[in-house]
């Protein structure tokens, strides 16, 4: 039986993993990085401190890890505040879910961007927790960031359930003992070995019903 349903942010709810990448690329290169096209499917998942310890070390960025993310948070605060990209069927298939269940975030996202969003987005109601990865020992694909929202909730993970788009994504589910629901990523297409690992596959938010999430649901 399902208690609880964790999400997961980028990707999933808000396009944005391809505003992500241009952000990240754009500052590369105004800062004379070797930018490479492997970069956005490296840091996918990775937390904040992960992903700009990576823009230091491998892009070769000569500012330190902290004023990297400094720099890239403030320009995707700014890009979110012009147009928050909220994926269709978004808002709905929360509010579709949150009538049964409690709801969890577990994002990759830096705690100011989760917060703007789900304030412009008016999704802060429905979600009774939020986890960065920033928050947590290790990003995605690690499983702690979904360990940390579950323990939040008060649930145990086999009783909950996790929706997410991306491979890193599906993998920290599984590793974290959650059901998982994939909505693959159509511009970041998880490997077939993590959809594999998930649970059940659907192909929009639109399919995200409560019988979905739990086999045994039952008004």
């Amino acid at each position: 039986m399902i208690d609880a349903v964790v999400f997961d942010l980028d990707g999933l709810l808000l396009d944005t993993e391809r505003l992500w990448d241009e952000v990240r690329e754009e500052l590369a290169r105004e800062r004379g990085g070797q930018w490479s096209d492997r970069a956005q499917a490296d840091m996918m998942g990775m937390s904040s401190p992960e992903w700009s310890r990576y823009m230091h070390d491998v892009v070769g960025l000569p500012e330190s890890p902290d004023e990297i993310a400094e720099e890239v948070v403030r320009r995707m605060v700014a890009r979110y505040r012009e147009r928050l990209p909220l994926i269709p069927g978004a808002l709905e298939a929360i509010e579709r879910l949150a009538a049964h269940w409690p709801l969890g975030l577990a994002s990759s996202s830096n705690r100011p961007l989760i917060d703007l969003a789900l304030e412009l987005g008016g999704l802060g109601p429905f979600f009774a927790v939020t986890v960065s990865s920033e928050e947590v020992g290790r990003g995605k694909p690690s499983p702690d960031v979904y360990v940390e929202a579950v323990g939040r909730l008060g649930v145990e993970p086999a009783h909950a359930a996790a929706v997410e788009d991306s491979g890193n994504g599906i993998r920290s589910a599984h590793a974290a003992s959650l059901r998982v629901v994939a909505i693959p990523n159509a511009h970041f297409q998880p490997d077939e070995e993590a959809i594999a690992l998930a649970d059940v596959v659907v192909d929009s938010l639109d399919e995200l019903t409560p019988e979905v999430i739990d086999p045994d649901y039952s008004e």
